[in-house]
């Protein structure tokens, strides 16, 4: 409608300039007139400006529109001109509408992010948003609370709670996490993302103290280990004790005092000498006990290079290769991409791949197809894998829920801390060592590195 309006309105003004360039010509050439012609030339003049004026409003107002829209400034308000003859009152009003629709949807982000910036204050989780200039873009009370740094406006000053830590902050990768331990009170779980923001890339790190939690598992872990330390101490006490009383009995019931010294019969000198024995024996294994939990106690630290895992693989299997030919066991590896590397300790984690190695071939000895396969997989920022998985019957659920935990075994022979110092390797590498099993199918332990 307002197309048809502005159309007629261009044409009845182009129509008046028309009838007066040709009246005025008219005029001057056949009646010789000069006064008439002029003025006709002055309407001329009026109807175009008129002309350029209508035009150029709706495209002033557009304008004006759109620098409104563009400087979000939505208090504009667009009025009809009663010159216009009302032909524009509905693009006014469209305008209108559309600055109001504006405005609500303003009114309701600045809502929104007014709600989120109180949750994003009130939540026990430290936030620290930082460019890559290491300008700090958000920062609330929780991290506050938290970091103890004043006047925290650059993602540097950081490093005057811990250099180390600060340093660290700035390697992570996103969708990584961070365990750091600043001192005795604060130990901080650091998960890093990453975010684009107005075209500006923002790391986003969120902060949680983790100390009480793990000072509460501490507890638990050693009253567990203390469980375990008196159960396998007394298990070798508390024989050991009753043997020796049984020995007393004998000697005294079964030796004699003679002028030449003391003469014992000679079922009781068998008895005193297995006596003797099995104390030696029940001895050596309390020791060996201890041993490996001093094994456990006393990992080294990782000392980590890049590594090439089909090197690694190929090592230990090289390594192993009589004993899985003996037990006739095929050995199947596959490494996506074929020149994945990892960060790691290769002496550590060949130990871990051997002792899950000689898990698996102990629980394929009964089977008649025995297969192990060993694959890794890079996954990017998500970090790699590597599985160990073989056919043989798996484990029942109620062992998978412990066989992490130190000198818990389900072997007739071992001392159950294998997979505990491996677990515990994995984690000194920030890592994990998980297993998935699945009754006379599969099982699968899987070393996952970040």
């Amino acid at each position: 409608m307002v197309y048809k309006r502005f159309s007629v309105g261009i044409t009845l003004r182009v129509l008046g300039i028309a009838v007066c360039i040709f009246l005025g010509i008219w005029l001057y050439y056949t009646q010789g007139l000069l006064l008439a012609p002029g003025i006709l030339l002055l309407a001329v003049g009026f109807l175009a400006g008129e002309m350029i004026y209508y035009v150029n409003s709706i495209n002033h107002k557009l304008a004006r529109f759109l620098d409104s829209i563009r400087f979000t400034d939505f208090s504009s308000s667009f009025t009809s001109d009663s010159k216009m003859g009302g032909s524009f009152r509905e693009v006014n009003q469209a305008f209108n509408e559309v600055m109001e629709v504006f405005k609500q949807t303003r009114a309701e982000k600045e809502e929104q992010m007014l709600f989120l910036q109180v949750i994003i204050q009130h939540i026990n989780t430290g936030i620290i948003s930082f460019n890559a200039e290491g300008k700090i873009g958000v920062i609330n009370n929780a991290a506050k609370q938290l970091l103890q740094i004043p006047q925290f406006r650059d993602i540097s000053d950081l490093g005057k709670l811990s250099v180390q830590l600060l340093q660290e902050i700035m390697e992570i990768k996103p969708g990584q996490r961070l365990s750091f331990k600043v001192n005795p009170t604060l130990h901080l779980i650091i998960q890093s993302t990453a975010l684009k923001m107005g075209g500006t890339s923002w790391t986003l790190l969120s902060f949680q103290n983790i100390n009480a939690e793990l000072q509460s598992n501490e507890l638990e872990a050693w009253q567990n280990l203390t469980k375990v330390l008196r159960h396998e101490i007394m298990n070798s006490i508390t024989p050991i004790s009753s043997l020796v009383d049984s020995l007393r009995t004998i000697l005294d019931e079964d030796s004699f005092v003679q002028p030449e010294g003391i003469l014992i019969k000679r079922d009781g000198f068998l008895d005193i000498q297995e006596g003797l024995d099995t104390i030696a024996n029940r001895s050596k294994g309390l020791v060996t006990f201890v041993n490996a939990y001093r094994d456990y106690t006393n990992i080294p630290l990782p000392k980590k290079s890049m590594v090439s895992v089909d090197d690694l693989i190929e090592n230990v299997c090289h390594l192993m290769r009589e004993e899985l030919r003996s037990k006739e066991i095929e050995v199947k590896k596959l490494i996506t991409p074929e020149n994945l590397e990892i960060a790691c300790d290769p002496d550590q984690v060949s130990m871990i791949l051997i002792n899950l190695i000689k898990n698996a071939t102990e629980s394929l000895q009964n089977q008649a197809d025995r297969r192990i396969q060993i694959r890794a997989i890079g996954q990017g920022d998500l970090g790699s894998q590597i599985q160990v998985e073989d056919n043989g019957p798996g484990i029942v659920p109620e062992a998978l829920e412990r066989i992490f935990v130190p000198f818990y075994t389900t072997k007739k022979t071992g001392s159950g801390i294998g997979l505990a110092i491996s677990r515990q390797i994995m984690n000194l590498h920030r890592g994990s060592l998980t297993v998935t099993s699945e009754a006379d199918k599969r099982t699968i332990f899987s070393l996952n590195f970040r």
